[in-house]
């Protein structure tokens, strides 16, 4: 029972953590602002004589480098001083970082706006992170990052790693589906299309367009720009009557590069798209609630004359026993592909099954048949 109470009491007290907080800052949340600044960049809020110690923990975590082939990192932590906060509180990701040994402004300030009870708890060992949204400004992400001690908070924070850069990175993924997402220029004639068809849903935008719709080997690909140095595409395909035993990292493989050269060729069927697998990083991660596998890299041409980054998830809709791969690739030679990788990242997330979907969902998107 006195587990249960514990547990109980815990979570009130993270409930109301910043209670004071949003109450004196936050006022009326419908007059709030937009987040502004760069989406990859993290402002941090902490004293100039720890942040060298910082820094190197800190940049571990959220600096991680990807090859787009150019080495690019995933967020920049730029260090602002706690008397210069204010001018940015706007900002879209806040991270403040602090230990309660310490007697800076930084410290005095977190101490002010976490209750009491929290702070005993900090003390204790059972809680160092506390996340929030929305408190200046739309859209934007605050996490309190603090602990009794630097080498305490070090160890806390790289236990919690995934999790501190999953929450920096989802609430950005948000915005940038927001900025993609425009119901006005959707194609939702294509997406009615391929739902009556194919029993699946993903969103397209106005300036993508049907390259291959293959029902033999049920194998969609939609391409943006083609033929420019900015070029953009996805692809869906899937296998029926399967079971788990095909989500392995090295099925994901061998099916992603058959499918791409028998379809992702040149003009002159030449040459064809394969995986470069000296840059290949797989994980196993939740795609809308599904297990699935990730796969992160360099795609290129067999013949080398060209290349760029993709994002691919492959899971199993247990329901009718298909396993889906969802693929997203660049080809941007010119100019940093970062962002354009997250935003096909995105629309891939925008991926639902017929049976993940309404009725009146249904109904309303299968209107804009043709």
């Amino acid at each position: 029972m006195s587990i249960i109470l514990d547990e109980n009491m815990k979570k009130l007290y993270i409930f109301f953590l910043l209670f004071v907080f949003l109450l004196i800052n936050n006022g009326c949340q419908q007059s709030l602002k937009p987040a502004i600044g760069k989406e990859d960049e993290i402002i941090v809020i902490a004293d100039s004589t720890d942040w060298n110690d910082y820094y190197d923990f800190l940049s571990a975590i959220f600096e991680r480098e990807i090859i787009t082939p150019q080495p690019e990192q995933l967020f920049t932590l730029t260090r602002v001083d706690f008397s210069q906060f204010k001018k940015y509180q706007n900002r879209k990701n806040i991270l403040i970082v602090t230990t309660l040994n310490r007697n800076n402004g930084v410290t005095e300030y977190v101490k002010s706006i976490i209750d009491s009870s929290v702070i005993n708890m900090i003390k204790e060992g059972k809680e160092f992170v506390i996340k929030k949204k929305d408190i200046w400004a739309k859209n934007q992400v605050i996490v309190i990052l603090v602990s009794n001690t630097l080498e305490e908070l070090r160890i806390k924070a790289f236990k919690d790693k995934d999790n501190l850069l999953y929450f920096f990175q989802s609430a950005s993924d948000e915005r940038v589906m927001k900025n993609l997402y425009n119901p006005t220029y959707e194609k939702k004639d294509l997406e009615a299309k391929y739902l009556k068809e194919y029993g699946w849903k993903i969103y397209i935008q106005a300036d993508f367009f049907e390259a291959i719709n293959n029902k033999e080997n049920n194998f969609v690909w939609l391409r943006r720009s083609p033929n420019s140095d900015m070029e953009r595409w996805i692809f869906i395909h899937w296998i029926d009557s399967v079971d788990s035993k095909w989500l392995d990292k090295d099925s994901v493989i061998e099916i992603r590069n058959r499918i791409t050269k028998k379809f992702l060729r040149t003009t002159d069927d030449k040459a064809y798209v394969e995986i470069a697998k000296e840059y290949l990083n797989q994980s196993e991660v939740n795609f809308n609630g599904k297990y699935a596998i990730f796969t992160q890299g360099l795609w290129r041409m067999n013949d080398y004359t060209m290349g760029g980054p993709f994002v691919n998830y492959v899971f199993l809709d247990q329901k009718k026993n298909r396993l889906y791969m969802l693929d997203g690739s660049v080809f941007s030679p010119r100019y940093e592909k970062k962002s354009l990788i997250q935003q096909v990242d995105v629309t891939l997330k925008s991926f639902r099954t017929s049976s993940e979907l309404s009725k009146e969902e249904i109904d309303a998107l299968l209107k804009y048949l043709k």
